[in-house]
C-alpha cells in the first residue's frame, strides 16, 4: 500500500515523519510532493519519494493526502483530478474549513462519480505518534473507513465524527496544541520568576504536565477529582488555583476555544 502527501509544510511534514516512525508504511511506500525544493530537502535522508509534480504523486498511490492551505485546496484538487482513479484510490483532505460539498463539487467526474473521501483533522503531535485526529468519512465504504482509521490510529488516537463536529475538533485538539504550549510557556516563565533556571523550569513543567495526563488517562477521573487530592483546606494549592480563576483562567480557555471556531 502506497500513500502520497501533497503539501509538506508544518502539518503535511509532521504526517510524513509520523508514518516514517510507524510500521504501516515503509519509506519507499511514501511520496512527498511540495513546490519548494527546500521543503523536499528535509526528507532527503528518509528514503521517501520526492517530487514537485502533484499529478505524479497522486497517480502512483493508493491513498492521496492533500495537506495544503485552504485557499490552495481547489487548485490542487483540480490539478490531480484527471489522474485519479476513484475505483482504486482514496482521497484524504486536511484543510481547515473545507467542506465535503466543496470537495465533491471540485472532484466530480463527467459521469458524476466521486472519490472515497475523508476530511481529516490531526494535530502536529502526529509527528510523535501522539495526535488526536478527527476523521469524517464521505462516499466511503466500511472497508475504506476501517483502513483510514487504522492508518491514523498508528499516529495517536482517532475519533470518527460527523462533519459538523470538525471545527470543534480542530479548535480543541489542533489549535489546542498551541493552547497547551502557551500554558507550558507561562508556567516556565513563572518558574523562572520564583527561582529556577529556564532549562530547569522547562524540565519540571513538562514532567508535571506529562504526569497529569498520565493520571487522567490511567484512572478515568474527572480533573476536579485529581485536583481535590492536592487541595488541602487553607493550603497553597487552592490559593494558587483561586488566584488563577480571579484572573479568568477557565473563562479565558473557553473563550479561546470558542474564538477558534469563528470565521472571518
Amino acid at each position: 500500500m502506497k500513500i502520497s502527501i501533497i503539501g509538506a509544510g508544518a502539518m503535511g511534514g509532521a504526517m510524513a515523519r509520523g508514518w516514517l516512525k510507524g510500521e504501516t508504511f515503509k519509506s519507499e511506500d511514501i511520496t512527498v510532493a511540495a513546490p519548494s525544493q527546500r521543503t523536499l530537502d528535509r526528507f532527503l535522508e528518509t528514503g521517501v519519494s520526492l517530487t514537485h509534480d502533484n499529478k505524479l504523486a497522486a497517480s502512483q498511490s493508493d491513498i492521496v493526502c492533500v495537506v495544503v492551505k485552504p485557499w490552495l485546496v481547489e487548485q490542487v484538487l483540480t490539478e490531480i483530478k484527471p489522474v485519479m482513479d476513484y475505483n482504486k484510490q482514496i482521497l484524504v483532505v486536511v484543510a481547515a474549513g473545507i467542506t465535503s460539498e466543496q470537495v465533491n463539487g471540485w472532484m466530480a467526474k463527467e459521469d458524476n462519480t466521486l472519490p472515497p473521501l475523508f476530511l481529516v483533522v490531526p494535530n502536529t503531535a502526529i509527528e510523535m505518534l501522539s495526535s488526536m485526529t478527527f476523521i469524517t468519512p464521505v462516499n466511503a465504504s466500511d472497508g475504506h473507513i476501517k483502513l483510514i482509521k487504522e492508518i491514523f490510529d498508528e499516529t495517536g488516537e482517532t475519533m470518527i465524527v460527523e462533519e459538523k463536529m470538525l471545527a470543534a475538533g480542530s479548535t480543541i485538539a489542533s489549535c489546542g496544541i498551541a493552547y497547551a504550549m502557551r500554558y507550558v510557556r507561562a508556567s516556565m516563565e513563572g518558574g523562572v520568576e520564583i527561582g529556577f533556571r529556564a532549562d530547569v523550569a522547562r524540565r519540571i513543567v513538562l514532567q508535571t504536565v506529562k504526569g497529569a495526563v498520565a493520571l487522567l488517562q490511567a484512572n478515568g477521573n474527572h480533573p476536579e477529582a485529581e485536583i481535590d487530592k492536592v487541595t488541602t483546606a487553607g493550603g497553597i494549592t487552592i490559593r494558587g488555583l483561586n488566584e488563577m480563576e480571579h484572573a479568568g483562567f477557565t473563562s479565558a480557555v473557553i473563550r479561546g476555544l470558542k474564538a477558534g471556531m469563528k470565521k472571518g
